[in-house]
């Protein structure tokens, strides 16, 4: 290796759903400062519980945006898009080069348990994974705190071991950090995605010309009694670090659906070849 490869800066990508403009993408990147040449590429607006959503039907567009972290300015592009966008859009046509790491974050509020299928911050981490990027995403505990020193602390230890150590092909890791001041964090819990689930109700109103509409309302509910799982953690402040992977399929379930004799299942009348001989005595007049 060249000795020019040897002092290259690591580039890192960073993104986020809150929006370019939220206080959590500002502290992700000034924590990350110094660490590599950073980018940023982010929704133009919110784009909260979005998922993975990625836009298809209308343009995507992006403009500079001015961005500074204690050092200076940096790149940033402002996006009208989703996470999933931001990610698809940086690393296939704004960088210059791939990206040696994307961060996502500091998210408002906690991407623990079920919230990780609906999260654009994990998504936008997840698509990077998808591009074949190391790729982590951080995430603060709270709707409210804009204390984002201690995560900040932790997101830069994280990315860089990422940076040193790399993460496996098609897996990120999904971070979430207390909302308590430094000297509160336990530490690091390397941990797994909790069971739990959403009561969800909607709540009927109806506007000024009496048209319905609908608020989504719900609570959280913890199903998992174990101890080493993300929302565990968090109740034990210490910083709960989830490694995920793309593949979802339930392999327990392989073999047990493997052994169906799934032929014995199907009506006879409704296998493809006796609808198209059907079809074709319809057409020749046999039958009506």
């Amino acid at each position: 290796m060249s000795s020019s490869n040897n002092t290259r800066r690591p580039s890192i990508l960073i993104c986020n759903d809150d929006g370019i403009d939220a206080p959590g993408i500002q502290a992700l990147a000034s924590a990350l400062d110094g660490l590599g040449d950073l980018i940023i590429a982010a929704p133009e607006s919110e784009q909260s519980a979005v998922g993975h959503a990625i836009t298809v039907r209308d343009p995507v567009r992006a403009q500079s945006y001015g961005f500074e972290v204690p050092s200076g300015p940096t790149k940033a592009w402002s996006i009208a898009g989703t996470p999933a966008d931001c990610v698809k859009l940086a690393g296939q046509e704004l960088l210059d080069t791939p990206p040696d790491l994307v961060v996502s974050g500091i998210n408002h509020g906690p991407n623990t348990a079920v919230n990780v299928l609906y999260s654009g911050t994990v998504s936008a981490a997840t698509e990077a994974a998808i591009m074949g990027y190391p790729a982590i995403a951080f995430s603060l505990c709270s709707w409210s705190s804009n204390e984002f020193e201690a995560a900040g602390y932790y997101a830069r230890m994280l990315s860089q071991h990422v940076l040193n150590e790399g993460l496996p092909a098609g897996s990120l890791l999904n971070v979430n950090i207390p909302a308590l001041p430094f000297e509160e964090i336990e530490g690091v819990r390397i941990t797994r995605q909790a069971k739990a689930r959403w009561e969800e109700s909607f709540v009927a109103r109806t506007d000024p010309l009496d048209r319905p509409y609908y608020w989504l309302s719900g609570t959280f509910v913890n199903l998992d009694e174990g101890s080493e799982n993300d929302l565990a953690a968090i109740d034990d402040n210490y910083v709960a670090v989830t490694p995920m992977q793309l593949d979802l399929t339930a392999y327990d379930q392989l073999d047990t659906l493997r052994n169906v004799d799934w032929d014995t299942k199907l009506d006879a009348e409704a296998r493809p070849d006796a609808r198209a001989r059907r079809a074709a005595r319809q057409a020749d007049g046999e039958e009506t």
